[in-house]
C-alpha cells in the first residue's frame, strides 16, 4: 500500500516512465500482434493501460480530460503513446496537488468493494506491470526490441559487449 504521496510520485516516475518506453517501443504494424484470435491485440492491451487512468481518476472522484473508458483505440502507436503521457501526467498532478498523507487512509467504494485511496494507488501501479509483462510477449512475437524495465534486455546486453545475466 501507498501511504504517503511521496511514495507513490518516487514509483510512478519510474513505473510510469518503464511503460511509456514499452509504448514507445510499438510500431503501427505492431498493434495488431495478438497470442490467439481470441486474446487482446498489442493495441487492444496498450489503450487498455491508457484508459484506466482517466478511469482511476474518474472512480476517485476528479474530473479529467482523459479518454472514457470505451473511446476507441488509436490506430497509431504514437498516438496511443502520447495519451498515456499526457493521462500519466495528469494522474500524478491531480494526487500529489490535492491529496496529503492522510487522504490516502480513506476509503472509496470501487468494483463493489471498499479500497483505501492508498491502495488504488499501488493496484494502479501494478495493473501496469501486469500489462506491460504481457506487452514484452506479444512485442517480441511482433519481432520488435523490448526495452529493459528492471534491468538491461537481451539486445541491451549485447550493444555493452555481454551475455545476459540469468
Amino acid at each position: 500500500m501507498i501511504r504517503r504521496i511521496d511514495d507513490f510520485t518516487h514509483d510512478w516516475e519510474h513505473e510510469h516512465g518503464a511503460t511509456l518506453k514499452l509504448l514507445r517501443a510499438l510500431t503501427d504494424p505492431s498493434l495488431a500482434q495478438r497470442v490467439s484470435d481470441e486474446g487482446r491485440s498489442i493495441q487492444d492491451l496498450a489503450w487498455h493501460v491508457v484508459v484506466a487512468l482517466p478511469d482511476t481518476l474518474r472512480r476517485l472522484g476528479f474530473s479529467t480530460s482523459g479518454p472514457a473508458d470505451d473511446a476507441p483505440a488509436p490506430t497509431t502507436a504514437a498516438e496511443i503513446a502520447d495519451t498515456y503521457e499526457r493521462v500519466a501526467a495528469e494522474l500524478v498532478d491531480r494526487i500529489s496537488t490535492t491529496w496529503t498523507d492522510a487522504t490516502l487512509e480513506e476509503s472509496v467504494s470501487v468494483f463493489g468493494q471498499e479500497w483505501k485511496k492508498g491502495f488504488i494507488l499501488a493496484s494502479v501501479i501494478r495493473h501496469q506491470a501486469h500489462h506491460r509483462g504481457q506487452l514484452t510477449v506479444l512485442m517480441r512475437q511482433a519481432g520488435l526490441m523490448v526495452p529493459g524495465i528492471y534491468g538491461p534486455a537481451r539486445e541491451e546486453w549485447a550493444a555493452m559487449g555481454r551475455e545476459p545475466e540469468r
